[in-house]
């Protein structure tokens, strides 16, 4: 899907590189965005587009071919670890919150 909207750029005159798209793909596999399409499009053009005179022209070249989604396309989501949303969890938690989660038999 990406490969398409690539593409999609560089058919509308947009000087997008491989690189600068190898450079996409690295950070969406990092989960730098999550499914949010307004996450993503501030990922997509903090990547691709190098020059502010080419925001307008990837403005719409993006909202041309992402029109009408409300989120991004499940293949394009990345799994979050378990593991990970635990710790994010147990941070954002108050010690008689995490106590009560250990009395109800732990997070599993």
């Amino acid at each position: 899907m990406l490969v398409d909207f690539f593409l999609h750029l560089r058919s509308h005159r947009l000087p997008v590189s491989i690189r600068e798209y190898l450079t996409l793909l690295e950070a969406l596999d990092a989960r730098i965005a999550n499914e949010s399409l307004d996450q993503f499009y501030f990922l997509a053009r903090a990547c691709l587009v190098k020059n502010e005179a080419n925001f307008d022209r990837f403005d719409r070249a993006f909202g041309e071919y992402f029109r009408g989604l409300e989120a991004l396309p499940p293949e394009m989501l990345a799994e979050i670890p378990l593991e990970w949303l635990r710790r994010q969890a147990e941070l954002s938690l108050s010690e008689e919150e995490k106590k009560l989660i250990e009395s109800m038999g732990g997070w599993d």
